[in-house]
């Protein structure tokens, strides 16, 4: 019997180890964030128009921890106020929007970043593994699109004691059609009372089909199933979220050494958005270097208080002193 209880004991330690290391996690890194604000999104106008879009306000954003920016997604967890995203580094980042007399950003507080960990409770810091490019969040779970290694995963969330994944998803997609560093950049929950009943949308930046469309994928629910994004004049996805309408706002980018960088907003016409279709919509917006923007990577819908429609935008600095980390904030007029 003193061997039976030699394994037994030895099983409890095992056991312990186990639930140890998946609920470890690498400490969270307060972080100071210097904001500037933007006044103004056209350079050298005071114009606040864009089309369909009122400019409310912007941030330009710096901090002198060295793992701040490279802010690929968020989404916000009270509207216009907290915040949780993702950086293409593999880290996580939490804080609190906070705003002056007028309702205009003003800067963020409560701000922190926690490395990703494995289902040992370790980060690598690779970015071939820790490419995180895309967040949805529901109640207290986060499902995160990765490139490179393609993969979506769910998270619980627990704020600066982010462990393992719990759970990856099929997304549909033939793995062989997914180009490597043009992944799954979008993941959204859709209305939850509409057509495609609450279910998570993915779509690819640029692993496109034979015709040059986008590959998208709807994962659950009564409409589950792989469709295409039409894709026009060489600009990539980057981020997207719905509309409370149904309809699908896309964040999306391009560069060029001659003009530089630019960006669009296009709005997705929610009954394209089923599969087999090729999902289309028309350009709300198209911005150029001559507004305030950067390498726009981010984006998020949330209604006011007042029930207005919001569009807000971050950028991905890629860590270099010649881009900027912007956040960026619209109404939605005639929505």
């Amino acid at each position: 019997m003193r061997g039976v209880y030699r394994w037994l004991g030895r099983g409890v330690l095992l056991a312990f180890a186990f639930v140890s290391t998946a609920h470890a996690q690498e400490p969270a890194i307060p972080t100071a964030v210097n904001a500037v604000p933007i006044r103004h999104f056209a350079v050298g106008s005071h114009e606040t128009r864009f089309g369909p879009l009122e400019f409310v306000g912007g941030l330009s954003m710096s901090s002198p921890v060295d793992h701040f920016g490279a802010f690929s997604s968020f989404r916000f967890t009270s509207p216009g106020a907290a915040v949780m995203g993702v950086s293409d580094t593999g880290f996580w980042f939490f804080g609190t929007l906070i705003r002056d007399a007028e309702g205009r950003p003003a800067g963020f507080a409560d701000f922190s970043m926690q490395p990703m960990v494995d289902g040992d409770g370790n980060s690598t810091r690779e970015k071939w593994t820790t490419d995180a490019e895309g967040i949805a969040v529901k109640d207290e779970l986060a499902t995160v699109s990765f490139e490179r290694v393609q993969r979506i995963a769910e998270f619980e969330i627990e704020r600066d004691a982010m462990g393992a994944a719990v759970r990856d998803l099929d997304f549909l997609v033939p793995r062989r059609e997914l180009r490597s560093n043009r992944g799954f950049e979008t993941i959204a929950y859709a209305p939850p009372g509409g057509r495609l009943g609450g279910a998570r949308v993915v779509v690819a930046e640029r692993s496109i089909d034979e015709d040059g469309n986008c590959f998208a994928a709807i994962l659950e629910g009564p409409m589950k199933g792989i469709f295409k994004v039409a894709r026009s004049e060489g600009f990539d996805i980057t981020d997207g979220a719905f509309l409370p309408d149904g309809d699908l706002l896309l964040l999306e980018r391009r560069f060029a050494f001659a003009s530089g960088v630019a960006m669009r907003l296009r709005r997705i016409d929610g009954a394209t958005v089923a599969p087999g279709s090729v999902a289309d919509g028309p350009v709300l917006f198209t911005a150029g270097m001559d507004y305030q923007i950067d390498n726009m990577e981010a984006l998020d819908v949330w209604q006011r208080a007042d029930g207005a429609t919001m569009v807000s935008l971050m950028s991905d600095d890629n860590h270099s002193l010649l881009q900027r980390n912007l956040y960026l904030e619209f109404r939605l007029h005639g929505d």
